[in-house]
Formats: structure tokens, C-alpha cells, sequence
């Protein structure tokens, strides 16, 4: 007996650091409020759990989940297209020279408002001058050979009626009239040419507009052939946005651009910085990307909109009249397609399939699935399933549950407000039967709280 009695002091110090280390598993303890309600029942664990608000031996079937709530509401929704587009001059012009010279003046600014005619540009007229007096010369020659010409034929007009000369020479003095006045026409041909090349010289705006960078500087040697141009000059106002849409939409826009104008905002950054309306929708689609091009006019006053700059072109479709309305954050997404939780009369979760017409970021339309007057959970999806109970904060306009009455539903409620505030909650009101008002702070009044899942 001796022999044995280390040995079992040995087992009985291992048994007992066993027990210590494993004591939470081999002696589980309640929850707080679970066993509160269990010593006010008269001190036993029952096998069934309490019921009321502190039920259920936190079982996910009993509990009761605070939630946001809203109404589903009608309202005249406005349809939109987006696409991608890029910005670009209604008018573009390169100005080039039309004679060859060397350029004495520049007369604009680089970045100037230009109009149709303002001079923008001088080229050395000394030879065009000289060609166009050349022709202005010639002219009053033969001018004079005509006058001469002309006389002489009513001399043999008079003398073939005396019969003094023959008819030969009165025809031959004709002749020679209709070939001044000919060679006259062909004067006044080649001064209109030298004046044109006079004119040309002067290098003028031919689009109303903005000036570019100038392309070239005063003192060098210009002609008709040059490709880069003396300066580009861009009509901003209007201006144009070329955009793409989805070929399959094509039908619909042309629709409603035959019923009346069609409005086109451009958007960057999330901001509208222009106001238009769409101009034609091009004559062929794209095979290689499905898509059609699409161009709207914009009156651009501020110059918001500049060429090449990459804007969100957003077409309005349509109106849908008197549509179904509800929260986008409402809208949940299942393995059999789209649905909303209905709160039901007793304060339960209904979940509801729903065919959504559209989603924008704040609201989806709904074609079938709820009604108008509908009370849907908008926040409050984690611990949400069909027939879940739930307690409706009352600032989200639903009605209010019932609040807790016992000191160990008040623990378990501050409790589960630590964990609405992980699902985007208002804390429940600290007195009971009060439901505490959602601040600003808190994530219940964020709109992204309630993510589909």
C-alpha cells in the first residue's frame, strides 16, 4: 500500500491540472441573461429555453433581430443608357497657307477667340500686288483694242451699204470685235485670279472658335503644301460628345429620339458637367466590339467640356410612370434570383422573390413581388432569415416592437447592440419599451450598411 500511495498522488495532481486547463469544456457556463432568467425560474437549466426576448439558450432560431425597415413607394422613375465618350471640337480647322511667301505677320494669340473673317496672319503680298497690276493693266489694253475695233466695224457697216467695200471686210472687222471682247473676258479672268492670290495673302479665320499653340513664327517661308498649318483653331461652343452604347439598344434610342429630344448629361467624377441633347446615332454598328456610336451636342457656356477630355455619357431612355420603388440596399441576391424580406404584421421576416425592371445606387424599380405600402428590412440582413423575428427601429418608419421589461433582457439587449452595430443597427434606448433614434454617426443612416449578399 505504501508502494501505491505516490502513485496515486501522482494521478490525482494530473487529474486536477486536466480539469483546470479543460474546466470550460467539461463545465460549460450560460449565457448571462440565459442564466438570470434561469435563477428567476426557479434556479434550473430547462431543457427548452425561456421564451419571451431572452429565449432560446441563444438559439438563431428564437432570436429576435433588430433591422431598419422602409416602405416600398411609387414614383415616376427616369430610365438611363450610360457609355463611355470622348469629347470632342463640333468644328476643327488647320489654317495653312493658300500662296507661297514668307510670313511678316502674326496677328493672334495663342488661346484668342477668334470669329469667322478676324485676320490671323499676313504673308509678303509685293508679288501678288505686282501680278494683280499686271492684270489690271492688260485689261485696259485690250480694253482699248476693242474700243478701236468696235469702230472700225460701223465704218464697213456704212460702206458696204455705198457698196465702197466688199462684204469680205465688213465680216473680217466682226471678227476682229468678238475677238477683243474675248481677250477682254480673259483679262478680267486673270485679274480675278491675281486678286484672289492679293487676298490670300491676308491669312484669315475660317471657323468661329479657339486658337491653338501657334504652329509656326513670323519670318518664315510658308506655301500651300505645308502639312503642320500656321495654327488649328476648335469651335468649343457647341461642342460634341462622341459615346458608345450596347448594339441591342439601338431600336429603343431611336425611338425616343423620334418622339422629341433626347438628353445627354456628361458626367466625370460622379459630377454633371454638362447638359446636351443627342444629335445622331451613327449609320452603322461596330462588328468587332457590338457597339454603336452615338453624338451629342452640348452648349458648353463655361467651357467645362474640352476636346479629348474622357467623359460618362448618360442618355435618358425613358420615364417609367408610377413605378414600384424600393431601397437598391433592400434588394437581396439568392440562389433563385432577386428578393426583399416583408415585414409581416407579427413583427416577422417574410423573405419575397421580386423581378427587378431596374437598379440604380439608390433605388431599384420592382415590376412584381410587393406592393405599394409595403414595409421591407432595408439593414439587419446577417442574422436574417425567413420567419426570423425582428425588432423595427422606429425611426426607419416602421412600428416599433415591444422593448424588454426584465433586468436580464435589458443585458442581453445591450449585448446584441454591440452586435447590431457590426450590421449596421441603431443601438436599442437604454430605458425599456424605447427604441434609441439612429445619429447620423451611426452606420444605419450610411447608405452602403445593407451590401446585397
Amino acid at each position: 500500500m505504501r508502494r501505491l500511495f505516490p502513485f496515486l498522488i501522482f494521478v490525482l495532481i494530473t487529474g486536477a491540472l486536466v480539469a483546470f486547463i479543460y474546466k470550460d469544456k467539461l463545465f460549460p457556463q450560460p449565457e448571462e441573461g440565459s442564466g438570470q432568467q434561469n435563477a428567476q425560474g426557479g434556479g434550473g437549466r430547462r431543457s427548452g429555453g425561456g421564451g419571451g426576448a431572452g429565449g432560446g439558450g441563444g438559439r438563431r432560431g428564437n432570436q429576435i433581430v433588430p433591422v431598419l425597415v422602409d416602405t416600398v413607394k411609387t414614383d415616376n422613375v427616369p430610365v438611363y443608357l450610360g457609355g463611355v465618350g470622348t469629347v470632342q471640337a463640333y468644328n476643327t480647322a488647320t489654317v495653312r497657307a493658300q500662296v507661297s511667301g514668307r510670313l511678316t505677320e502674326v496677328n493672334f494669340k495663342e488661346g484668342q477667340e477668334v470669329k469667322p473673317g478676324d485676320i490671323l496672319a499676313k504673308i509678303d503680298p509685293v508679288l501678288y500686288q505686282a501680278q494683280y497690276d499686271q492684270a489690271v493693266a492688260k485689261k485696259a489694253q485690250d480694253e482699248a483694242t476693242l474700243a478701236n475695233a468696235r469702230l472700225d466695224e460701223k465704218r464697213y457697216a456704212n460702206l458696204v451699204k455705198a457698196e465702197n467695200v466688199s462684204q469680205q471686210q465688213a465680216d473680217t472687222a466682226r471678227a476682229t470685235v468678238a475677238q477683243n471682247e474675248a481677250l477682254v473676258k480673259q483679262d478680267q479672268a486673270a485679274i480675278d485670279n491675281a486678286l484672289a492670290n492679293l487676298n490670300y495673302s491676308t491669312i484669315r479665320a475660317p471657323i468661329p472658335g479657339r486658337t491653338g499653340i501657334r504652329l509656326i513664327d513670323m519670318g518664315n517661308l510658308v506655301t500651300s503644301s505645308d502639312a503642320t498649318g500656321i495654327v488649328v483653331v476648335a469651335q468649343l461652343r457647341p461642342i460634341a460628345v462622341v459615346f458608345t452604347l450596347p448594339e441591342d439598344t439601338v431600336a429603343e434610342v431611336l425611338e425616343a429620339q423620334s418622339k422629341g429630344p433626347v438628353p445627354v448629361q456628361a458626367i466625370t467624377d460622379g459630377n454633371v458637367i454638362g447638359e446636351g441633347k443627342l444629335l445622331v446615332v451613327d449609320n452603322q454598328i461596330d462588328q468587332t466590339t457590338g457597339t454603336v456610336k452615338l453624338k451629342a451636342t452640348f452648349e458648353n457656356e463655361k467651357n467645362n467640356l474640352w476636346p479629348g477630355l474622357f467623359v460618362n455619357a448618360k442618355l435618358k431612355l425613358k420615364t417609367l410612370e408610377n413605378a414600384i420603388v424600393v431601397p437598391s440596399v433592400a434588394v437581396q441576391q439568392g440562389a433563385n434570383g432577386s428578393y426583399v424580406y416583408l415585414v409581416t404584421p407579427d413583427n416577422t421576416a417574410k423573405l419575397t422573390n421580386v423581378k427587378v425592371v431596374q437598379e440604380g445606387e439608390n433605388r431599384a424599380v420592382i415590376a412584381e413581388g410587393v406592393k405599394p405600402g409595403d414595409t421591407i428590412v432595408t439593414t439587419g440582413f446577417a442574422s436574417l432569415q425567413d420567419g426570423s423575428k425582428i425588432r423595427v427601429d422606429t425611426n426607419a418608419g416602421g412600428p416599433a416592437a415591444p422593448g424588454p421589461s426584465s433586468d436580464g433582457q435589458d443585458k442581453q439587449h445591450k449585448r446584441r447592440s454591440q452586435k447590431e452595430a457590426d450590421v449596421g443597427v441603431a443601438p436599442q434606448a437604454s430605458q425599456p419599451g424605447q427604441e434609441a433614434a439612429a445619429s447620423p454617426s451611426t452606420p444605419a443612416n450610411r447608405p452602403g450598411t445593407g451590401r446585397k449578399q
